[in-house]
């Protein structure tokens, strides 16, 4: 595949209508939580968000809820806020925050027919399903209309969803160092690409590579060998296997991260939780060794990259499928033309009411090239 200019990747994967901010997001706080409420207090200071856009609800604190509790407690008070408040078209990104409940737990079907999903994942269909009135199917997941529309400019009614990210970490300093990062966000640094050894076919690697084609070659460190990359300087984004290459037996890649980087990996369940695992702990591909589980699994963890210092991730709370996982050929050149944080995700994410989870401000952008 040949190298794009910049000029074209700028066309392509960055329309802009107009620079989006505050008073396009709706901050979600949960008022049982106070780590929640701090961190709503902060974020609503540093992104200078309206208190009208600041939605109080009150649920429990526990990382799982029932659906009943979900449509009562979360969806039912933000949809009433927003019609009060006029915001129905005007918001364009949700903000939840840690404290507010993470996942909806499954009661009926099973596999990618289950009709469990990530909260997050849930609200970004409260457009189509409270303002439009068109109820989506709860079992399995529903087509993301903004997927790979790169020349496409987001906004109501042509998409019709929320984007919803979730501020997020293993404490409240690790969110408030997440949201200061995001407004030092510069484009600079290099592009971490790491591939699993030669001979793997799957499409994950595939995505990988394009994901390097797609950027400037001097911005990018690639690798598709069986090593796995570790210790580099300035990385502003980063997409691997994660814990899912047989390669890798640390926690951490010992990069140092500059603000604004991103990171996404191949993984199952690393947005499962967001207790902090123990300082011994490492990821692995071992299911059958229950000492090397924490919350249920053994993979790698979406917020240690937080933890490490980066300013976004991807994560999942369940079983996404890979071809449901963000795609990085396509978040990556997004990111890098301008897009911001919300947008660049979800335009890589095939699906939604699915497991999918966003970590970190929505309105954090690189900036043009």
């Amino acid at each position: 595949m040949q190298k794009r200019t910049i000029s074209a990747l700028f066309v392509l994967f960055s329309p802009v209508a107009c620079a989006q901010g505050g008073r396009q997001v709706l901050l979600v706080v949960n008022d049982a939580s106070p780590v929640s409420r701090t961190i709503g207090d902060y974020y609503a200071r540093r992104r200078s968000i309206p208190s009208a856009n600041i939605c109080h609800i009150r649920t429990a604190v526990d990382e799982t809820l029932a659906r009943e509790d979900y449509d009562r407690q979360i969806a039912s008070p933000i949809e009433k806020f927003l019609r009060k408040g006029g915001l129905e078209e005007k918001i364009l990104y949700i903000v939840t925050t840690l404290g507010v409940p993470l996942r909806i737990a499954a009661v009926e079907g099973h596999g990618p027919d289950t009709d469990g999903a990530a909260v997050d994942s849930e609200l970004t269909m409260l457009y189509l399903d409270r303002v439009r009135g068109t109820k989506h199917p709860l079992r399995g997941s529903v087509p993301n209309p903004f997927f790979a529309k790169k020349d496409a400019v987001f906004a109501h009614p042509q998409f019709p969803m929320y984007l919803v990210t979730r501020l997020a970490a293993y404490d409240f300093d690790g969110v408030k160092a997440m949201i200061d990062r995001s407004l030092r966000a510069a484009n600079k640094g290099v592009f971490v690409i790491d591939e699993r050894e030669p001979g793997e076919t799957e499409a994950g690697d595939r995505w990988l590579h394009e994901a390097a084609a797609y950027l400037p070659k001097e911005r990018v460190i690639e690798d598709a060998t069986k090593n796995v990359l570790t210790g580099i300087a300035d990385v502003i984004g980063y997409a691997s296997w994660g814990s899912n290459d047989r390669s890798r037996h640390i926690r951490f890649a010992g990069f140092t991260w500059l603000p604004g980087a991103i990171a996404t990996e191949f993984v199952s369940s690393n947005g499962r939780t967001f207790k902090k695992p123990p300082d011994s702990w490492v990821p692995s591909m071992d299911w059958a060794n229950p000492a090397g589980l924490f919350a249920g699994s053994p993979q790698s963890m979406s917020a240690d990259y937080i933890l490490e210092g980066a300013t976004g991730a991807s994560g999942h709370v369940d079983e996404p499928y890979l071809v449901q996982t963000p795609r990085p050929d396509l978040l990556l050149p997004a990111y890098y033309a301008g897009r911001n944080l919300a947008e660049s995700y979800y335009l890589a994410i095939r699906s939604l009411s699915w497991q999918n989870i966003v970590l970190g401000d929505p309105l954090c952008s690189l900036g043009k090239p």
